[in-house]
């Protein structure tokens, strides 16, 4: 290994593919199992998890230590040593071909950048599965690099993710799990393509999001929808856009400075938006990732119901990933603190604002998150479903009561104006004047600036 690689290793940090342990203890056993049960990866000894090179002594008996670990194994793991400036020992596992693989502490798997215990059900379900690659590691062989690689993407990128660009893309890309040297060329697993890719599109019918934004708690009148398919980081930040820019926001005055309250926390609807993109099933064709906006609640729906290892009892309080490296990607970016807490966040978030608990359905193939904001409570609910349509139906009565007679006292009302006196979004005061004027309720003369509106006795 150059320098030039051990620095890119270094700066890259701990991943699904690499480890670094300040020294030897009993926790090596699981982490070269965990490798070998997952894609293989690399361990190196000598650096702390602060990314701080401390150094060991390297010496043979060290290495015979190194490799007695591996062999006691079940079965065995053939390890290869090497040494960095004969002061870091890097220990290369292999991914097995013999999986699940076992050490005296249980079995292991990675998960993001680190080792994860299995439980009973868990390695039976591994076992059986053993051999069948996740969508997110096969190698896609319709993209060819770099033709179809978005230099950009992957700059904003390194970014977020506060690696640096060393204008070596093919080494970067190797070192975050998402590319393979195959025949002299760099070949992308799906998790690259879905990151990187010019057009995602081009090589996935599930790699899009679609938001929605209703009028009331029904999906009869839609007031937009907008599809993202621009790769997973920005999909993440326009779906966030997409619902922050359409809940409501209160204000609070108690002292010289206005508070500003959201409908929802928006911790709970970034969470709720990142899991449904890391953990949703790649291969289920049927639908696509939906985030839709109601009046009183946000739903996310999710294809893909729970990982099969995992128990709904479970749920929320182990982390599980159908997708390991997008999560080991995602995990590097502001967007995951930290993998396996995303749950806890969201229900703590909605605690924090007073809101009632969010409510998670998983079926076989499908999950649905769904927050509500303080005018619904999940379950018990001050209002049955019953009284939330007829209050629903009261309330579009009051706000086209409240738009007709703002415009018989001022003609020349703005949208400004009416959004103050109905508090509703812009899109929903645009909603509301085009569907009175269509029952012919209303009617605007003269051209769109300058004109006004007039009531139809």
């Amino acid at each position: 290994m150059n320098e030039k690689d051990f620095e890119l290793i270094l700066k890259t940090g701990e991943s699904f593919f690499a480890e670094f342990k300040e020294g030897i203890d009993k926790s090596l056993a699981k982490e070269i199992v965990a490798f070998s049960n997952s894609q293989g990866g690399r361990i190196f000894i000598g650096i702390t998890d602060n990314e701080e090179i401390k150094g060991i002594r390297i010496t043979n008996k060290l290495k015979s230590q190194v490799f007695d670990t591996a062999r006691n194994c079940g079965p065995p793991i053939e390890i290869k040593l090497s040494t960095y400036k004969n002061r870091i020992l890097v220990v290369e596992v292999p991914e097995g071909d013999k999986k699940p693989y076992l050490c005296s502490q249980g079995f292991f798997v990675r998960n993001g950048s680190n080792s994860q215990k299995l439980s009973r059900d868990e390695i039976l379900s591994f076992a059986y599965t053993e051999g069948k690659l996740t969508f997110d590691e096969q190698i896609n062989e319709d993209f060819v690099y770099p033709d179809d690689f978005d230099k950009q993407k992957f700059s904003d990128y390194l970014k977020e993710a506060k690696l640096t660009d060393i204008n070596d893309n093919k080494s970067l890309l190797i070192n975050l799990g998402v590319a393979k040297k195959v025949k002299n060329r760099i070949s992308l697993n799906n998790a690259g393509v879905l990151f990187f890719a010019k057009n995602p599109a081009k090589f996935f019918m599930t790699s899009k999001v679609v938001c929605v934004e209703y009028q009331t708690n029904d999906k009869v009148n839609i007031l937009d929808r907008k599809i993202y398919d621009d790769g997973i980081l920005e999909n993440i930040k326009q779906a966030i856009n997409f619902v922050k820019r359409r809940i409501k926001i209160e204000f609070e005055i108690k002292t010289a400075r206005r508070k500003e309250i959201s409908q929802y926390p928006e911790e709970a609807y970034r969470e709720v938006i990142v899991n449904a993109i890391m953990h949703r099933d790649y291969f289920d064709k049927s639908s696509d990732i939906m985030v839709e906006v109601y009046r009183n609640k946000i739903v996310v729906f999710n294809p893909g119901g729970l990982v099969k290892w995992l128990k709904p009892e479970e749920f929320g309080t182990i982390s599980k990933t159908r997708n390991p490296i997008v999560a080991s990607l995602l995990s590097r970016t502001i967007f995951v603190e930290k993998l396996g807490t995303g749950i806890n966040r969201i229900r703590k978030a909605m605690e924090s604002s007073n809101l009632s608990a969010p409510e998670f359905k998983f079926y076989e193939h499908s999950f649905y998150a769904n927050l509500f904001d303080k005018t619904m409570i999940k379950g018990i609910g001050i209002e049955s479903q019953e009284t939330v349509e007829k209050t629903v139906e009261k309330t579009v009565e009051k706000t086209v009561e409240k738009i007709l007679t703002a415009i018989k006292n001022n003609q020349d009302i703005t949208q400004k104006e009416l959004i103050i006196i109905t508090g509703l979004t812009r899109r929903g005061v645009e909603w509301n004047l085009a569907n009175l004027k269509e029952k012919g309720i209303i009617k605007r003369v003269g051209p769109a600036r300058g004109g006004h509106w007039e009531v139809i006795e």
